[in-house]
């Protein structure tokens, strides 16, 4: 039986390392699971652990999180539902500390990294992260420190590949200087494309690149921008990205996934819901083939 999820086909993590993983190119963004504010545990865990296992049921064997997602509580909500975790990469990252809901600050410090990829392996129940992703680099830490930590927690077997978020090409590679670095999760999606030149350098590198809030059309469709933050996308973008999908008789998720995924081979999508039903409607995207006309039209959305 073909698993909707592998209709968008694979990508391979570390293509040209003595360890590739290879996934389906439509994951699960595991961070609308917990409370509001993405801070404390959900309404119902019982409905979370229930969208967890259904992503896999789907297809679904990348599912990314954070240790900063409750904090804990997306972690602790993943091993319930799926350890030990048979076919299925669980990524995690560390790097951002909680002040409350809505609150994210960075510290970059290796002593408090150490503590929270500690922290992650206890939660995931894990001997090693399949990929660690550092959640920001911290600008009052040296930027060699934090990519040495992450070298150093290799060569120890805590982590098996590394990967980075929010950053530009000149500090991926300042850091891939010191550790492999095989992912970027950066926010890219239909609506906004700061991290353009990011997607080609990963395609043309061999890496990854994990768009986060990659429905960049949720919020125009009644959704919630990441962390409930407003939309970052513009009312003249909206209204065009709203006009061609009007065209299509599809959903805004289904057609902002369907961009991404024709975008680029290198892209892996990971949307994120706290619903069984918005799962299913986004992993059916993996399936849906845009014309060239609706994808030459979106292209143009950036302009």
């Amino acid at each position: 039986m073909t698993l909707p999820a592998a209709a968008a086909g694979s990508v391979v993590l570390a293509p040209t390392s003595n360890d590739p993983m290879a996934v389906h190119r439509m994951g699960y963004g595991a961070m609308r699971i917990t409370g509001p504010g993405i801070w404390g545990h959900p309404a119902d865990p019982v409905a979370a652990v229930a969208v967890l296992r259904r992503a896999v049921e789907l297809g679904v064997n990348f599912i990314d999180t954070a240790d900063s997602y409750g904090p804990g509580t997306s972690e602790e909500l993943i091993r319930e539902a799926l350890h030990p975790y048979d076919g299925v990469l669980v990524a995690t990252k560390g790097g951002l500390t909680r002040q409350g809901p809505h609150e994210w600050f960075p510290i970059g410090h290796p002593k408090y990294l150490k503590h929270t990829l500690e922290l992650s392996l206890r939660a995931l129940g894990v001997e090693r992260i399949d990929l660690w992703q550092l959640h920001r680099i911290d600008p009052t830490v040296p930027l060699e420190d934090q990519a040495g930590f992450a070298a150093d927690m290799v060569a120890a077997g805590k982590i098996r590949h590394v990967g980075l978020s929010e950053v530009g090409v000149e500090q991926l590679e300042q850091f891939a200087a010191i550790v492999p670095v095989v992912s970027v999760q950066n926010l890219y999606n239909v609506t906004n494309r700061a991290s353009e030149a990011l997607v080609d350098h990963c395609e043309a590198t061999g890496r990854v690149l994990i768009p986060w809030f990659p429905v960049g059309a949720g919020p125009l469709a009644g959704g919630e921008a990441p962390g409930g933050s407003p939309n970052e996308t513009t009312d003249d973008v909206a209204a065009r990205f709203m006009a061609i999908v009007a065209s299509m008789g599809l959903p805004p998720s289904q057609v902002a996934l369907a961009w991404l995924l024709a975008r680029s081979p290198a892209i892996l999508p990971i949307p994120g819901t706290s619903s069984i039903a918005h799962l299913e409607e986004n992993v059916a995207a993996a399936d849906v083939r845009l014309p060239a006309e609706a994808v030459a039209a979106l292209n143009a959305l950036s302009s």
